[in-house]
């Protein structure tokens, strides 16, 4: 067993059948809940009998997604690493002790014979309470620069996926780390399949339910669920120069559609402006809308995608081959300036400091790279090499192989 990890204790007598036994940690966020979930359905689709339950908190979008999803959620509360000395730092050694407590009766009554760590606060004790109960641990990373709780666990880990090939994690001797891609969401990963079988076809159906024109060049820009204040600006600010070359769909988060529809009005006119849906196919060629749940339809139909670079926006748009000018948030560590440098190494995409992003930026780029489809198509077929679109079964299938499963 890898990492010098104890001797299993207390669960030899679990199991003479051949059920799996998993248990499954992350969440507070969709980067940390979607590729879980991910990965839990491919081992459902292997193990249709598998025992699967997730830890995560009663406070993150686990809450809510995984019981959606169909797996059991087993709660405990966050425990995050104190970062200076306060009154936190304090507290922190009893709630650790307690959260590993209840972490380790989970384990006990699940009757784990494996556990994977997806980071986040909920992880950090399930690593620690499976490595002293000897029981394997499996990793993803999904950031370019890995968390606490992931470099924790990978000390004890026997098998390490990561998004990105040099995440920062020290594996333990006999375990390398491997860039398996991100586990996408169903729909991502069905849109790549489509993409790929017929990317004329399914364009065209999605254009048709958005009520865009499959013909035209369309540009997406998202910011994600909360939007991205400079890019909405600096984008809606530059409507006339964009709709010259393109159509527009711009999704402005939750809040921001009202300023982007003011600064667009002011740029090409309030009769530019649209909505979406099959029913709004003669409006205007901006389309305005705080969200789409189905933002799979717009990947479908975009030439171009102007948007932020969290770990799973990169590991998305390269997965669907989309060509994106990212815009890093200006905060924290730098982290997604580190997500969207490989891709742009890669020559599938720009990548663009938040402070340099102006309206003027975007006039003097945004409308020559619309005109020059070959560039795009390259940035696209480059982003497509980049991507990786089977890493959810990959992680499934490594993940039970380190119970004796599958079968190959």
């Amino acid at each position: 067993m890898p990492c010098d990890a104890p001797a299993r204790r207390g669960l030899s007598s679990r199991i003479m059948s051949s059920q799996k036994h998993i248990v499954l940690s992350g969440g507070g966020t969709a980067g940390h809940v979607n590729p879980l979930l991910a990965v839990a359905h491919v081992i459902r689709d292997l193990e249709p009998d598998a025992d699967i339950a997730v830890v995560g908190t009663a406070v993150g979008l686990e809450h809510d997604l995984v019981p959606q999803a169909g797996f059991e959620l087993e709660t405990i509360e966050k425990v995050p690493f104190p970062r200076r000395p306060n009154k936190a730092a304090l507290q922190f050694p009893a709630k650790w002790r307690a959260e590993t407590a209840k972490v380790r009766d989970i384990l006990t009554r699940h009757h784990a014979q494996v556990v994977v760590g997806f980071g986040g606060y909920t992880s950090a004790p399930v690593y620690a309470a499976a490595h002293k109960m000897g029981i394997p641990i499996a990793i993803h990373e999904q950031n370019a620069r890995a968390g606490m709780a992931n470099k924790l666990g990978a000390r004890w880990a026997s098998m390490i996926g990561a998004a990105y090939a040099q995440p920062g994690l020290k594996p333990c001797k006999g375990v390398e780390v491997e860039r398996v891609g991100l586990p996408l969401r169903p729909a991502i990963a069905q849109l790549a399949s489509d993409l790929e079988h017929d990317r004329i076809a399914t364009r065209k159906a999605a254009a048709a339910q958005l009520g865009v024109d499959p013909n035209r060049p369309l540009v997406v820009v998202t910011g994600g669920s909360l939007g991205a204040v400079n890019v909405n600006r600096a984008v809606a600010a530059s409507a006339k120069e964009l709709l010259a070359h393109a159509q527009v769909i711009h999704l402005t988060g939750k809040g921001k559609d009202d300023e982007v529809r003011s600064l667009v009005s002011v740029s090409a006119g309030e009769q530019v402006l649209g909505e979406l849906g099959s029913d709004h196919a003669s409006d205007g060629d901006y389309r305005v809308a705080p969200y789409l749940e189905r933002i799979d339809l717009a990947f479908a139909c975009a030439d171009l995608i102007i948007c932020r670079s969290g770990a799973g926006t990169v590991s998305e748009l390269t997965a669907l081959g989309l060509p994106a000018i990212y815009v890093p948030l200006p905060i924290g560590n730098g982290e997604q300036r580190f997500n969207a440098q490989p891709v742009v190494d890669a020559q599938g995409g720009l990548m663009v400091a938040d402070a340099d992003f102006t309206p003027e930026w975007v006039r003097n780029h945004v409308p020559k790279l619309l005109a020059d489809p070959k560039t795009l198509s390259d940035y696209g077929a480059n982003a497509w090499k980049y991507g990786i679109r089977d890493a959810a079964e990959v992680m499934a299938r490594r993940v039970l192989a380190l119970i004796g499963q599958p079968d190959e």
